[in-house]
C-alpha cells in the first residue's frame, strides 16, 4: 500500500509508541497487586498487540495489513459520573525511590500513556490522506479511548481520581453565556 512521506514517518511514532506501551503494559502485569487492575491490563494487552502488528504491516507490506482491527465497545461501570464512591479521597505524593511501583501508580502511568496515545492517534488521523490508514487510525483513537476510560473508571473506584459535580453557579453561568440558535437563523439579526 502506498502511503505518502509524513505518513510512513506519523506511522513509525505510533509504531514506537505503541512498542512502549506494550513493554510498560507487560510490567505493569507483574507489578500489579489488585487482580482488577491486573485483569483490566490482561484484557486490553492482546488488542494493543494487534494494533502494533497491523502498524508493522502497514509498514511491511505493499498491500497493506491483512488483519481487520475492531476497537472495543465502551464499558461504563460507574454509578455516578458525577460523584466519587470514595469519600474522602486518598492523598499521594510521588514517591522518588521505588522499587516497584504500587497500583495507584501503575494505572496512573497507564492512563495517562492511553490518553498521550489517544491524542496522537487523533493527530496522525487528521494529518492522513491514505483512507485505509485514516480509518485504522481512527480506530486505534477509539481503542486508546475506551481503554482509558476502563481504566479511568477503576481509578476513580478506587478514589485515585477525583470525581465531583461541576458547580451549579458555573453551570447556570454558562447556560446564560452561550445562547441558543433560533431553528430559522436567517431571521435574526446580525448583532
Amino acid at each position: 500500500m502506498q502511503l505518502a512521506g509524513h505518513e510512513i514517518h506519523q506511522l513509525s511514532e505510533l509504531t514506537m509508541s505503541c512498542f512502549n506501551s506494550i513493554t510498560n503494559m507487560a510490567y505493569f502485569i507483574n507489578q500489579a497487586q489488585d487482580p482488577k487492575l491486573k485483569s483490566i491490563i490482561q484484557k486490553h494487552l492482546p488488542l494493543h498487540i494487534q494494533d502494533y502488528n497491523t502498524k508493522v504491516e502497514y509498514l511491511s507490506k505493499a498491500d497493506g495489513p491483512t488483519t481487520i482491527f475492531q476497537p472495543p465497545l465502551l464499558q461504563p461501570t460507574l454509578e455516578s459520573f458525577t460523584q466519587s464512591p470514595v469519600s474522602p479521597l486518598p492523598p499521594a505524593t510521588p514517591r522518588v525511590v521505588l522499587q516497584n511501583m504500587k497500583d495507584r501508580e501503575i494505572a496512573t502511568a497507564y492512563l495517562l500513556t492511553l490518553k498521550r496515545a489517544g491524542r496522537e492517534y487523533a493527530w496522525s488521523t487528521m494529518e492522513t490522506a491514505n483512507p485505509d490508514l485514516r480509518q485504522f487510525l481512527e480506530k486505534a483513537f477509539l481503542m486508546s479511548s475506551h481503554h482509558a476510560y476502563d481504566v479511568w473508571q477503576y481509578m476513580v473506584e478506587k478514589g485515585y481520581y477525583p470525581l465531583e459535580p461541576a458547580p451549579q453557579d458555573t453551570r447556570a453561568t454558562l447556560s446564560f453565556f452561550f445562547q441558543t440558535i433560533l431553528q430559522n437563523p436567517e431571521n435574526q439579526q446580525l448583532q
